[in-house]
């Protein structure tokens, strides 16, 4: 009997948890605000994952990013006034995807180089090996040993 008490109790519990729950409210109360947030944390890198956007990232510097964004948001600034500060500040590496310029030409083409330069070597290693396997007659000891497994099988 304690037992069913105890276990209604607990249900119970969580379903006042649950009635009590509400939905994250965003940090300002501007709507318009927190969506340029959003967007341009979804813009940006984060500095210390590197792998992920300020708004995937949990980092306590991408917290402090976020609410650096937020702040220059509140002031007015517009998209591009924002991301050009963040970029004086950190360099092109905030952006998640860097402009095409000279300084980042090796990031954008370098894969394909190397992927170029892989199958060009590739392909001229088979080359040389099929050229070195055609033009290798069997010598008449490996001609003889050739010979006698031939038979041994048949």
């Amino acid at each position: 009997m304690k037992l069913i008490f105890r276990v209604v109790t607990v249900c119970c519990l969580m379903l006042i948890a649950n009635v009590w729950a509400d939905e994250a409210r965003p940090l300002h109360d501007d709507v318009a605000v927190e969506a340029q947030v959003r967007r341009l944390s979804e813009e940006l890198r984060c500095l210390v994952c590197q792998n992920q956007t300020l708004a995937d990232s949990h980092s306590e510097l991408a917290e402090d990013l976020r609410q650096e964004i937020r702040v220059m948001a509140i002031k007015g600034m517009s998209d591009q006034q924002i991301t050009d500060y963040l970029v004086e500040r950190y360099g092109d590496f905030v952006r998640y995807r860097p402009p095409l310029k000279s300084t980042t030409l090796l990031l954008w083409f370098g894969p394909f180089a190397l992927l170029l330069g892989g199958g060009i070597g590739l392909f001229l290693m088979l080359r040389r090996r099929a050229k070195s396997a055609e033009n290798s007659p069997l010598s008449a000891d490996e001609a003889r040993k050739v010979n006698a497994l031939l038979n041994k099988e048949s």
